[in-house]
């Protein structure tokens, strides 16, 4: 079967919550109606905020055993399985496409799938039949990030969906556990979120990717930026001009789990 399609395919960027992400019966619902309303995609290039290395490498083109990146949770979320065929076609173009004086692209063949990757994929691709490639990030330097979707572009001219995975907001310290998960989310979520709806409508990239000046409270909407930082790879995928449909909205124990998707 060929890998790729010639059907051009959205650019994405979700919040991927936490392993319990598959016991919330909303968000999985959302997820799953999303997925289903686009074309399937021929692969997916996942962008995942658990995985930074420089220089930029990508993960297994076989399938092999999920990246349980996380601690303290019950046994079975550790026994999760999500087989998905790996890429090896992908990571050629993606080597292709990146490498050079600026990225050089490195190859991990044991590196599975992580939780900001799987977690989402279950509930969009529960067949789990999609060829799944993840890269790192090999800075958190918005412009180098955007860059760097700029040059996977012509990949969703090839069906591919590329997928940057964070959250919208993202401060576990400040997360509501004990509200559960529809709590009235704080201040400072609220605001920072609604900031970044005005501006993906308003197609002003220059200001989120200059978020950490321009956005509202954006030291505690991320104390560190990995969480954010996918979504300057979506933008620059779709850097000639896009239409923007917020896919997910809402807030999580607090956080705000806005998906959107850039056509």
């Amino acid at each position: 079967m060929a890998e790729f399609s010639d059907i051009k395919m959205p650019v994405l960027y979700l919040s991927h919550g936490a392993p319990p992400l598959a016991d919330d019966p909303v968000w999985t619902a959302e997820l799953a109606q999303w997925a289903s309303q686009m074309p399937k995609p021929s692969s997916v290039l996942m962008v995942s905020a658990h995985w930074e290395n420089d220089p930029l490498t990508v993960s297994a083109t076989t399938t092999v055993p999920l990246f349980y990146d996380f601690w303290g949770f019950p046994r079975r979320y550790y026994e999760v399985q999500y087989p998905a065929p790996g890429a090896p076609e992908l990571a050629h173009e993606v080597a292709r496409l990146v490498d050079g004086p600026e990225h050089r692209v490195y190859q991990d063949p044991t590196r599975g799938l992580d939780h900001g990757a799987y977690v989402p994929l279950m509930e969009m691709y529960p067949e789990a039949d999609v060829p799944v490639l993840q890269i790192s990030m090999p800075t958190l330097d918005p412009l180098v990030l955007f860059e760097l979707g700029t040059k996977l572009s012509p990949l969703r001219e090839q069906g591919v969906l590329i997928v940057g995975s964070g959250f919208t907001t993202h401060n576990l310290r400040e997360m509501d556990w004990h509200g559960g998960p529809r709590a009235d989310p704080p201040g400072w979520s609220v605001e920072f979120d609604d900031w970044l709806d005005r501006a993906l409508a308003a197609q002003d990239v220059d200001a989120v990717l200059d978020f950490q000046n321009k956005a509202p409270a954006p030291n505690i909407a991320h104390p560190r930026t990995e969480h954010f930082a996918p979504l300057f790879v979506a933008l620059g995928a779709v850097s000639q001009g896009f239409d923007r449909k917020n896919a997910v909205e809402g807030f999580w124990f607090g956080l705000s789990k806005r998906s959107v998707q850039f056509d």
